[in-house]
């Protein structure tokens, strides 16, 4: 699946996307599985509370369910102004 990083969490991360292949079945195991991989990801997933996620472009939480999703997407809270 593809997995998209933005804003801080791209910066951390250094990438801006990646392919993953994944065991994971909801969005917190894949989090588990990217934090494990090195430090860079596990500063980037240290405080979920400061990130959101969507799955195939819709808003969604960290318990969702991943079969048959094609894409993830990190970022932050946005703020209008």
């Amino acid at each position: 699946m593809n997995v998209l990083y933005f804003a801080w969490v791209r910066e951390r991360i250094g990438l801006p996307r990646e392919d993953v292949e994944t065991t994971a079945a909801t969005v917190a195991e894949l989090v588990d599985e990217l934090r494990a991989r090195e430090d860079r990801y596990a500063l980037a997933f240290s405080d979920l509370s400061a990130l959101r996620v969507a799955i195939d472009q819709e808003l969604s939480d960290f318990d969702a369910k991943l079969d048959g999703v094609r894409e993830v997407a990190f970022f932050p809270p946005m703020t209008g102004g």
